[in-house]
């Protein structure tokens, strides 16, 4: 462990070098109230660069923080900041629109976090395994498409333009999305996703010769209503960061940043309410210089979610930390009103 006088002195360096960005010297130290001359100061800088917490950027510069340097402070001095009232208001305003559907809220969610950070910010709403069919329709858009669209009762809509078979008219169409209405409605999705391997080929088989286009739409919409989504706010934030140090990195990270499985893996630890991970604790080379500040929320009835704050590892954590936690517990409020407004219009 660190005596008090070194964890004060990285204390303020890694708070004056993460809101400035500047290496930070012995005379700023004293400045800043550490009791002790000049001299002794560097010596403890310098016994802080050999505990891999501090770097050294040139032989007459201050110093930065190490990645070690931040995982300590997070550990063990991170002091969240108090937010404005103004700033609580802001992230109100921003959350307290008028939204039409769940992934609406989610990715709105992204949006606004990034905005009001200026970091890469991700979002991934409730658990999906409870939900349930409440709304099947295909809807003609002209003699060979139609729009499909499948809703459930946590208020996800999943809609998909497909071409009608030859062998499949148009009162074909309404025969089916009675069939599937009559009895799949009100079933949890698993169980729709089941019974559509099973039960409803036999029934349709009955009406129809063939169903594989229909069937196959069907399959792939509940694929879509089953998977996580992952929305990303403010990608471009990241694809301008300074880690990026050449046109073959920023193609990779932009890769990365559309690739929805891998940013799904970035948010897997959901056990505690607020965690930071750095640099080679992420996982992926890539982002060896970066930090992701992850907040988990819970909806009452209807599971957990994930917003997550991803950018270089010099962020100033202890005001993103209290961002954070504020925008969680607004974010969860916002979508507890509304299912409650989709449990009482049902």
């Amino acid at each position: 462990m660190l005596t008090q006088r070194q964890d004060d002195i990285l204390h303020l360096i890694i708070h004056n070098y993460t809101n400035l960005g500047k290496p930070v010297g012995s005379k700023t130290l004293m400045e800043e109230g550490i009791a002790a001359s000049s001299a002794t100061i560097r010596n403890e800088m310098k016994t802080l660069e050999e505990y891999g917490l501090l770097i050294k950027t040139h032989s007459s510069s201050g110093r930065t923080p190490s990645l070690n340097g931040y995982r300590y402070y997070v550990d063990h001095l991170l002091e969240p900041e108090r937010l404005k009232e103004s700033e609580v208001n802001v992230i109100r305003q921003s959350l307290g629109k008028d939204f039409h559907e769940i992934n609406d809220i989610i990715e709105q969610s992204a949006k606004i976090l990034s905005r009001l950070t200026s970091y890469t910010a991700l979002s991934i709403g409730p658990d999906v395994k409870n939900r349930r069919l409440t709304g099947f329709k295909m809807i003609p858009l002209n003699n060979r498409q139609v729009i499909a669209i499948i809703v459930t009762d946590k208020g996800n809509v999943e809609n998909q333009v497909f071409s009608i078979p030859k062998s499949i008219e148009s009162e074909d169409l309404e025969k089916i999305v009675r069939i599937i209405n009559d009895k799949l409605i009100g079933e949890p999705l698993l169980t729709v996703y089941q019974r559509l391997r099973t039960e409803i080929p036999m029934i349709l088989h009955k009406y129809f010769q063939t169903t594989e286009g229909i069937l196959d739409l069907f399959n792939s919409m509940l694929g879509e209503a089953f998977e996580e989504k992952i929305f990303v706010g403010g990608q471009m934030n990241l694809l301008n960061s300074d880690q990026i140090q050449d046109i073959d990195q920023f193609k990779a990270m932009y890769l990365f940043m559309e690739n929805s499985e891998q940013l799904n893996g970035l948010l897997s630890a959901k056990d505690q309410p607020i965690q930071v991970r750095i640099g080679s604790e992420l996982g992926n080379d890539l982002l060896s210089g970066m930090s992701l500040m992850q907040a988990n929320y819970e909806i009452q009835g209807h599971g957990s979610g994930t917003i997550a704050l991803l950018g270089s590892a010099s962020m100033p954590y202890s005001k993103m930390f209290s961002l954070l936690d504020v925008f969680r517990q607004e974010l969860a409020v916002t979508l507890d009103d509304y299912y409650r407004s989709i449990d009482s219009f049902g």
